[in-house]
């Protein structure tokens, strides 16, 4: 067991309970332009990406013509479900915030590393008394390519100014593992999240949490 002193997090589907919102914004926009419900499962494997990059592949499985109009179209409809229902919806997972006060305790040091919006993400964490936790927040908009590129995970470090030794990042998608594992740093799989163990299996993660309390286990005190 190494003693980590730094932890990454992702957001959807990690420490804030959003999926179901999102994938019900999903199928909003898809329904609305296109006629196309790609039903839940497909919608959940999406959750992790940028959301231009979910919503083109969902239209091409609905063998849509995409151009730069359908996009902002879908884009548009897809904000618009979500935001109307963002704030009333939005929660952390259980045990989430005790587990960021220990870590904070110990003087972990604590960034977000996410595909969403930076506004929306800053927002959801705010809402539920969590954003304070975090030194940095990447967004979608702060790196030109996203995860699984190890992109967002370097760029978090970088505005740490902390090397890759040392750091653990804790998603619940393939990407997150993916971009972890490129990134040069450990990876734990959030196994709360909506995502199968086999698909997380599959990308080889460090470690399995079963609750984000498992990673007080791997993480040193610097105090």
């Amino acid at each position: 067991m190494k003693p980590y002193r730094t932890v990454l997090f992702d957001l959807d589907g990690t420490l804030l309970d959003t999926v179901d919102m999102i994938v019900a914004s999903v199928r909003h926009a898809l329904a609305e332009h296109l006629q196309y419900d790609p039903g839940r499962a497909l919608a959940v494997a999406g959750v992790g990406m940028p959301l231009h990059e979910q919503l083109s592949t969902h239209a091409a499985r609905a063998g849509a013509r995409l151009d730069d109009v359908l996009l902002r179209r879908l884009v548009h409809s897809y904000l618009t479900h979500n935001h109307a229902a963002h704030d009333e919806a939005v929660r952390a997972y259980p045990g989430v915030g005790d587990a960021l006060e220990q870590l904070r305790a110990r003087g972990t040091r604590l960034g977000i590393v996410t595909s969403k919006a930076r506004g929306i993400a800053d927002r959801g964490l705010r809402l539920c008394g969590l954003r304070d936790y975090f030194e940095v927040l990447v967004g979608a908009e702060d790196v030109e390519r996203h995860k699984p590129d190890p992109a967002p995970v370097l760029e978090g470090l970088r505005r740490m100014g902390l090397p890759v030794a040392g750091t653990v990042f804790v998603g619940d998608s393939p990407y997150d593992v993916r971009a972890g594992r490129a990134a040069g740093v450990s990876t734990g799989a959030a196994l709360w999240g909506p995502f199968p163990r086999v698909d997380l299996d599959a990308e080889g993660p460090t470690y399995w949490f079963e609750a984000v309390a498992d990673v007080l286990a791997h993480v040193a005190s610097t105090r």
